[in-house]
């Protein structure tokens, strides 16, 4: 009898294909998101799932699925997932790293400099009609990107790789502050320096977050490090929502605290918070920061690969390519 996977939600044609090929694969073209009950009926039996942030897979949620074995989740973050209760049940998670890196890290600067110059205010400006006249000295007048300060917040690869773009084809001044600092090679490598905290908050011109989230990092922007910033400065988050105290940034951009942010991701998304709705000085997107053809099929066939090694088939059977939490490979 052949294994069984569920696929929480809609995916490529053929990475299903490839799927059906090892397992009996149930998934889901309608992409409906399942409420917790739903998954859980849908899970019995099932010893694989390729996974999205749209499900918390909890310690309640794999007592009720015994026979899984394997969370491959499609993203590099994993936040949804409880990896301790995962490994002490023996299921393996995966996730896809690398993959999606340089496509996050366009879309980041992309979203940052989009946050500098207005765009967002100013497209608005023209389809409401407001544009009647040329020549307006300070209409839309944003802050330059080049040359001025990247701050970046969390130097991972994204972090590292938005900080290359900014050094090498913006001319920018990069300092950043991190968990644990980078190495020297690292650092010259991508023109970054290392600063705490308050300095990368006190000097950056434009404010990048790529940090992952946890208990540790949950409201690490809020009104206390929003006003340690220029009133000049922009935030980008492209990180994960609850990283920034989302009510807390609505007040410091109708204050004019800081001059305007751009937001990937979102406290409770997909909801957004309403006070967000109303101020006009905040680009607004829907997690969209890997979402290229190529890169979202990349992260699809990893979850794949993944999937079918960590339930022993394929040229990589037992040995998954990015595992969350390998000593349950070691254990079993």
């Amino acid at each position: 009898m052949r294994p069984s996977v569920l696929a929480t939600r809609a995916t490529f044609p053929d990475i299903a294909d490839r799927l059906r090929q090892h397992f009996d694969v149930e998934d889901n073209p309608s992409d409906t998101i399942w409420p917790r009950d739903e998954l859980i009926r849908r899970l019995q039996g099932k010893h694989g799932v390729m996974s999205t942030g749209s499900e918390r897979i909890d310690a309640a949620l794999l007592d009720a699925c015994p026979s899984l074995k394997a969370v491959c989740n499609v993203g590099v973050g994993y936040n949804n997932i409880d990896v301790a209760a995962c490994t002490a049940r023996g299921v393996l998670v995966t996730n896809t790293p690398d993959v999606l890196t340089e496509t996050t890290a366009d879309f980041g600067f992309a979203l940052m400099m989009a946050t500098a110059r207005r765009i967002g205010e100013s497209e608005r400006f023209l389809r409401g009609g407001g544009w009647t006249k040329t020549g307006i000295y300070d209409m839309f007048a944003g802050g330059d990107v080049y040359g001025a300060t990247l701050g970046i917040l969390g130097m991972g690869r994204i972090g590292q790789a938005i900080a290359r773009r900014g050094a090498g084809g913006f001319g920018m001044k990069v300092i950043y502050h991190n968990r644990s600092r980078l190495s020297q090679a690292l650092e010259a490598g991508c023109g970054a320096r290392y600063v705490d905290k308050q300095a990368l908050l006190g000097e950056a011109d434009h404010l990048v977050l790529v940090l992952p989230y946890s208990a540790s990092s949950h409201h690490a922007i809020g009104a206390a490090e929003l006003s340690l910033m220029k009133r000049t400065a922009t935030l980008t988050n492209i990180a994960r929502g609850g990283i920034v105290d989302d009510a807390a940034l609505a007040r410091a951009l109708r204050d004019r605290t800081i001059a305007a942010a751009g937001l990937d991701v979102f406290e409770g998304e997909p909801d957004v918070h309403p006070d967000l709705l109303t101020v006009p000085n905040v680009v607004l997107t829907p997690h969209i920061g890997s979402a290229s053809v190529r890169t979202r099929h990349a992260m699809a066939a990893l979850t794949a690969d993944n999937l079918i090694a960590a339930l022993g088939f394929g040229p990589s059977a037992g040995k998954p390519l990015t595992p969350v939490n390998p000593e349950v490979l070691n254990a079993r």
